[in-house]
């Protein structure tokens, strides 16, 4: 049984059934996605070793970053139909060879265009991770445990991000660029070993009726059909607005700004990455326990935590004198850990318009809102640095703008989806009433 908005039960035939090896398989795809996460952020840690060794601005510095998610953003339709054709086990495994030879390139690249090369190869390998993980979990688990299995995927993401934080950043500094960038890779054939032993795509019992063939005809009717439906449009903004911020300063741009802006230690700065990490598992909880008691919560948690950043962000980079004190850094840090749990909001739009065929489609539009969004700001804050002559305060406003689109998006689309759902509840009850004992 599921819960819809108004604390009503809604009953879901052939619901999987979850338990201990629904947790086992799944938890076999969230190794995966964690050591994605590993690779992806291992840069934002390493982004002045990277400015150093490749000897380039801020600009060239953020193309890394750019073009990794570049990959990332432009894959999600194309991998969300991978998933729905090809199942989970098949595009994990792809993902997973693509992303550990893309960190292992890194590692050894002797120029910075080799060096570009590997990071879209592992943005590529990352694409495959988080969709299909999010699509393992509707078919290991009952539906009315979505929104808080996709919220502890995420957190195990995070995760991923605490380890570049805490292990790869000494590692650079005692073991130097290519041993740490070598050794982590070592985690992809380990977490490709698991997949090929344990996992599986669904239960005994609840296979998903067989794809269609592929083709042309495939690929335009699910992207058209997922994309009408205004609870994937509005999930894609609500991903697109709430990610972004605390992607930008994870990725890439956190460390630099506190360290050469602020005036901070790197052992500093890297503690206040890690309080933005740490926030982010703790809200996730809350978050996912909330939505899935009280859908009418998703768009209030959404706009809250866009609100709460910009005035954050807005109270840091206008503080009198040439640096914000540490408790409003703290503050900041904080409040930028609310930003991945509320991204993950959009989700929670686009799994109840779409019916099971459609979820990796789906899930790969509202997914290509936040990483877009992430992608411009990256280039926006290092062109304005470099424009600037380093004025971290004009670079990272170029945040509003963007949160200022998402919410007028947001707005927009909130009272579709509303009745958009109310109609297929009413739907689904006429449907149930009728259905013969």
């Amino acid at each position: 049984m599921s819960r819809d908005g108004y604390g009503s039960a809604v009953t879901l035939p052939g619901d999987p059934p979850g338990g201990r090896r629904a947790a086992l398989v799944w938890g076999v795809g969230v190794a995966v996605y964690f050591v994605a996460v590993i690779f992806r952020t291992s840069l934002g840690v390493a982004g002045l070793d990277a400015a150093d060794r490749f000897d380039v601005n801020a600009s060239a510095l953020s193309t890394f970053s750019i073009l990794q998610l570049l990959v990332y953003a432009g894959m999600q339709i194309p991998v969300g139909l991978m998933v729905d054709r090809l199942g989970t086990k098949k595009v994990l495994t792809i993902g997973v060879v693509l992303f550990t030879v893309g960190q292992l390139a890194f590692a050894l690249a002797p120029s910075y265009g080799m060096a570009l090369a590997a990071r879209a190869l592992l943005g590529c390998g990352d694409a495959m991770t988080f969709i299909s993980v999010l699509r393992l979990g509707t078919r290991w688990f009952p539906a009315r445990r979505g929104p808080l299995i996709a919220q502890v995927a995420a957190l195990f993401g995070m995760a991923g991000n605490l380890v570049s934080t805490i292990v790869i950043a000494p590692a650079l500094h005692g073991m130097g660029w290519t041993t740490t960038f070598v050794g982590s890779s070592i985690a992809g054939v380990v977490v490709l070993v698991l997949l090929l032993l344990f996992l599986k795509d669904h239960p005994e019992g609840h296979e998903p009726p067989s794809a269609p063939r592929a083709g042309a005809v495939f690929v335009r009717r699910q992207i058209t059909e997922s994309w009408r439906e205004p609870g994937t449009r509005l999930g894609m903004w609500v991903h697109f607005t709430t990610q972004f911020p605390a992607m930008v300063f994870l990725l890439l741009w956190g460390l630099p700004f506190l360290v050469e802006d602020q005036g901070l230690s790197r052992g500093v700065a890297g503690e206040l990455l890690t309080l933005v990490v740490l926030s982010n598992m703790a809200v996730g909880l809350a978050y996912g326990q909330i939505i899935a008691r009280h859908h009418a919560a998703r768009a209030p948690l959404a706009l809250a935590t866009v609100a709460a950043t910009a005035l954050l962000w807005a109270a840091t980079l206008a503080y009198p004198g040439d640096r914000a004190p540490l408790w409003l850094l703290i503050t900041l840090c904080a409040v930028l850990g609310a930003c991945g749990p509320a991204s993950m909001i959009g989700f929670d739009f686009a799994r109840p318009a779409n019916p099971p065929e459609r979820q990796g489609t789906a899930s790969g539009i509202v997914n290509m809102g936040g990483f877009t969004a992430s992608m411009t700001t990256l280039l926006a804050v290092g062109v304005l640095l470099d424009a600037t002559g380093d004025n971290y305060r004009i670079a990272f406003s170029s945040v509003f703008v963007l949160e200022a689109l998402g919410i007028v998006q947001i707005l927009r689309l909130k009272s579709r989806t509303t009745r958009r759902e109310k109609e297929r509840l009413v739907a689904s009850r006429v449907e149930t009433v009728h259905v013969p004992a």
